[in-house]
């Protein structure tokens, strides 16, 4: 399950309600990328079902089959009427499930986290740093949060190459829950959005 950052901002309500439609009216940073809908579902059953994919992934819904992913997607979609995360799917030139994305969004103390994945046959293509720092971005730009916290498993070597280059700022680690309460102990890092726009001249 996602936590908020460590780090407490407190948001205005004024903030807060400017978040909440960001996440509601938000449309993808890329344009392979389109929300998550019932459509996907079985294109995410066989994508999320690859280890390779799924291992290092804390908050995913298991077992994996159309039964808990689709309740995943529904979830999400709920979720983001209220302003409280998003979910989209990449889709390769066939229209076949590639990858996802999932925000989690805390509008009343302007933070975010993502998680996601991409096809196993299309990492390691050197494309997994720039398309991170697309999505970072697009955190603090579109949805107008002003912390993101991230966090990876402790063995997960090539996630947390993408999140240090990026600039965040490694806080040691912390807990991260599973959807069946069991724990998972994760690197942690964070950056606020005016470290952001520093580093990358936004």
């Amino acid at each position: 399950m996602s936590a908020p950052p460590k780090t407490v901002l407190v948001a205005t309500p004024e903030e807060e309600a400017a978040i909440r439609q960001a996440v509601r009216t938000a449309q993808p940073g890329s344009p392979d990328s389109v929300l998550a809908g019932p459509e996907h579902v079985p294109g995410l059953v066989t994508l999320l079902s690859d280890p390779a994919v799924s291992g290092p992934i804390y908050d995913l819904p298991r077992p994996i089959n159309a039964e808990t992913v689709g309740t995943w997607v529904a979830e999400a979609q709920a979720l983001r009427q209220k302003g409280e995360a998003i979910l989209f799917v990449s889709l390769d030139p066939a229209g076949e499930v590639a990858g996802y994305s999932r925000f989690s969004v805390w509008p009343d103390r302007s933070s975010a986290e993502i998680v996601g994945g991409r096809r196993a046959d299309l990492q390691s293509r050197g494309q997994g740093s720039s398309g991170a720092a697309r999505s970072f971005g697009w955190m603090f730009e579109a949805l107008g949060v002003r912390l993101v916290g991230l966090t990876a498993a402790l063995d997960n070597v090539r996630s947390a190459k993408v999140i240090e280059a990026a600039g965040f700022v490694r806080m040691g680690e912390r807990d991260s829950v599973r959807p069946d309460g069991t724990i998972r102990r994760s690197l942690y890092w964070e950056m606020t959005r005016d470290q952001w726009r520093a580093l990358h001249g936004t």
